[in-house]
């Protein structure tokens, strides 16, 4: 039976596919080391428990009836107070839009912003860039990112094609790869923008940048998050932001996201997500908006031991990885910046199994690595990424510091195993 055009074309997740592939796994009885999930294990990283207990009250209060349409005026107002104090972003109650996360917002910018064949910019490996721009039917500007650049777009990528453009979709910390913008090449990103928009008419659509920052809290070491705004206040006219409780604090199940940026984008997102009743559920907005209110020291107590558990098993991985780098084993990694995510690389395309089989291509490389390393993790294919690419997604919201040493030697016995 034919369906509509976008049914039929839409491409089939790559990691729906390999998490098929590991459940099938785990139900035989495999013991799997699963590393290819954006998530967090609520026994290892539970949510806050002022959250949890606001949440809980919130039901026992009957907050169970349809929230307002752009997010419950006491959450946004506990938003925009927690990101002026914590990002000194400054915006004011008709510039703000919540929803269930971060993903009916992501689809209602593009919604909002592009039309069938306007041109969008995104560099790959990315978060799902190429299928929302699917979804619009816009014209993919694809940037190959690459290790030099720590795997983000610069503003000498962009630039051959800001001209024709309407929206450039940008991600810092970086999803899949755990890297971040220098504050120099978010500069340069946004004078290219500024320079672009003054050089456009009055009729002529200007040129916006979604900007992911989901990850924004959990940066390590000396890395510092920077954002368009702030750099750039003139960028406020031109840049929307995608934010959420999901990954720093640990609720990707609660579903509470907001949306910050013009007034007018946000009035043509918020009647978009009206028709498809994406809100956050009204409980859940009561207690997070007493959460944010009412708890700043308690946030930031959370976070400083939350974040420290996520940067010890990022920083343990990356040290295996440089010491099977140091014997010898075609591995490499990116040392650990932002998010939940390590960027490693396994390059054993064309190396022969013990039982005498050539690894073709990455695809059978990232299958011989779940079943001889008992090892899952995300090819940057999977995420946009050329399919020759030998660079990985290791996600560490779901290890235990313990299984990490075992990990790595069963990896490193696996890699002996080739020639």
């Amino acid at each position: 039976m034919k369906l509509s055009h976008l049914s039929e074309t839409l491409i089939g997740s790559e990691i729906v596919k390999l998490g098929g592939e590991i459940r099938e796994k785990i139900r035989q009885g495999e013991k799997i080391y699963n590393y290819t999930i954006g998530d967090f294990n609520p026994s290892i990283f539970p949510i806050p428990k002022e959250l949890e207990d606001a949440i809980v009250e919130a039901y026992r209060n009957h907050f169970t009836n349809y929230p307002a349409a752009e997010g419950n005026l006491d959450l946004r107002e506990a938003i925009l107070s927690f990101t002026k104090d914590m990002e000194g972003l400054d915006y004011g109650i008709n510039e703000i839009l919540v929803a269930s996360g971060g993903r009916p917002l992501i689809y209602a910018v593009f919604r909002a912003i592009c039309d069938k064949g306007d041109k969008i910019i995104y560099a790959v490996p990315s978060w799902n860039n190429n299928h929302y721009t699917h979804f619009v039917e816009g014209k993919h500007i694809v940037l190959e990112a690459t290790a030099e650049n720590n795997f983000m777009p610069t503003a000498d990528s962009i630039r051959p094609y800001i001209q024709e453009a309407t929206l450039i979709a940008l991600c810092s910390p970086q999803n899949p790869t755990g890297t971040t913008f220098s504050k120099r090449e978010l500069e340069a990103i946004c004078d290219l923008v500024l320079e672009e928009n003054k050089r456009r008419g009055k009729n002529e659509k200007k040129l916006y940048v979604m900007y992911d920052q989901m990850y924004w809290h959990l940066t390590y070491g000396d890395i510092k998050h920077y954002n368009p705004v702030s750099l750039r206040s003139e960028m406020r006219h031109y840049t929307i932001f995608i934010d959420a409780i999901s990954k720093v604090f640990a609720a990707t199940g609660v579903r509470v996201g907001w949306s910050f940026g013009p007034a007018d984008i946000t009035s043509k997102m918020k009647a978009i997500l009206t028709h498809l009743g994406a809100w956050a559920p009204m409980a859940e907005q009561k207690a997070t908006a007493c959460f944010l209110s009412n708890n700043r020291e308690g946030i930031k107590k959370y976070l400083a031991h939350f974040k420290n558990g996520i940067e010890e098993r990022l920083r343990k991985i990356y040290e295996g990885f440089m010491k099977l780098k140091n014997d010898g084993f075609t591995v490499d990694a990116i040392a650990p910046e932002a998010a939940i995510y390590l960027t490693i690389k396994i390059e054993l395309a064309g190396k022969k199994t013990a039982d005498g089989k050539i690894l073709k291509d990455q695809g059978e490389v990232t299958a011989y690595l779940l079943s001889e390393a008992k090892l899952a993790i995300v090819p940057f294919y999977a995420f946009g990424a050329d399919r020759s690419s030998a660079w990985y997604r290791l996600s560490v919201g779901t290890c235990t510091i313990e299984e990490i040493k075992e990990m790595l030697e069963t990896l490193r016995n696996a890699l002996k195993k080739l020639s």
